[in-house]
């Protein structure tokens, strides 16, 4: 067993991705702040529930015929959003960058935060196996 193969690893490693994908979308709008007609963009979060058609990693081990294999596949793309077109500026552009600033500090804390559970679930994982320290 890998540790892809635990569904928890594997829905860290999403939003890690996730992070990491919606930090070069931020980012790239920040470099395109004063280019005419640049609209900004965001990423969805993902929906790890089964119910979209966004990255579902987590499975359901099946190892009886009767169980149930459960809904969804695993995607590895993103959707993007566009937001509405206020704030334009005379040339077109719609990038505020107090806006993007305030979603890159959000996107940092929310991928120290999954950063720091993902070490701790391998912390755990190593004590269960007897590997302290």
């Amino acid at each position: 067993m890998g540790l892809t193969d635990i569904p928890i690893f594997s829905m860290l490693r999403t939003r890690l991705e996730w992070a990491q994908t919606r930090q070069r979308v931020l980012a790239e709008n920040v470099a395109n702040s004063d280019t005419p007609n640049f609209r900004p963009r965001d990423l969805a979060p993902p929906k790890l529930d089964g119910s979209s058609t966004g990255p579902t990693p987590v499975r359901l081990a099946t190892t009886e015929s009767g169980h149930i294999p459960g809904i969804g596949g695993a995607g590895e793309t993103f959707r993007t959003e566009r937001r509405g077109a206020y704030d334009l500026r005379p040339a077109g552009n719609a990038v505020n960058i107090e806006d993007e600033m305030m979603k890159v500090a959000a996107n940092q804390m929310d991928y120290q935060a999954v950063t720091a559970l993902y070490t701790r679930s391998l912390n755990l994982l190593k004590t269960a196996i007897g590997k302290v320290g």
